[in-house]
């Protein structure tokens, strides 16, 4: 029987790139998105079967409601990816607001803790599952003029080490995945010549694709990284 999936953010970028990853490998997959309705249409167009939910994973209520759906339609739940995220406009710190932290925190942090909640709920009950949520190499580094989506990103981090240790003894594996830059539509507002410098600060001397971190997130959330949990794996071609 194919094993089945919620992915987060799952309407475009790396979130559409693991959508597809998935089902290519041959996994029953359920996305959830918030304003990209066009491009989840397509998405659900483009891949026969896949499930798309609207939902707001700031909402405890929403997200409930999205696992509740997403299970039923998909007869259980063996993998949840946490990879909805949103970050500001670049800004000193002493220009961010409270309304701004608030939705970064909200989004980034409390999101992935209330997926995570409702996953833990089905995956203990089944005493086997996978977890990845998406940090970033902010998350590790911390990035200037980034501070409050750094922040964010790391406690995604310290988040998932310890949830690894609460859920090991069920038979969950937590990890997260540290995207270097990706060349995704949330870079899209970078210059030629940014991306060009960017590119130039890694080893590999190119920025990535949505495609190389979707084939970690899978191999993470596979049988063939069964012995592998409570790991941050850069998926940033060699940064600095």
């Amino acid at each position: 029987m194919a094993k089945r999936v919620l992915i987060t953010g799952g309407s475009r970028g790396i979130g559409a790139a693991t959508v597809a990853r998935f089902y290519e490998r041959g996994w029953q997959v359920a996305f959830c998105y918030h304003s990209h309705h066009e491009e989840a249409e397509r998405l659900q167009q483009q891949y026969p079967g896949i499930i798309g939910i609207c939902a707001d994973i700031s909402d405890a209520k929403q997200v409930a409601e999205l696992f509740e759906r997403a299970v039923v339609q998909m007869g259980g739940l063996d993998a949840l990816v946490c990879n909805a995220g949103v970050a500001l406009p670049q800004k000193l710190l002493t220009d961010i607001s409270e309304d701004e932290y608030n939705y970064v925190m909200n989004v980034n942090v409390k999101g992935t803790l209330l997926c995570c909640q409702q996953a833990a709920k089905y995956m203990v009950a089944a005493h086997r599952g996978a977890i990845v949520s998406l940090s970033s190499i902010w998350g590790e580094k911390g990035g200037s003029c980034e501070t409050v989506y750094s922040a964010s990103k790391g406690a995604i981090i310290a988040f998932s080490k310890a949830l690894a240790k609460e859920l090991g003894p069920s038979g969950i594996r937590v990890n997260c995945v540290c995207p270097g830059v990706i060349d995704t539509q949330m870079n899209a507002h970078l210059s030629a010549e940014d991306k060009q410098n960017l590119a130039d600060e890694t080893a590999l001397m190119r920025l990535g694709t949505a495609r190389e971190v979707a084939d970690v997130i899978e191999f993470l959330c596979s049988d063939r990284a069964g012995y592998i949990t409570a790991q941050t794996i850069g998926v940033d071609g060699g940064i600095w």
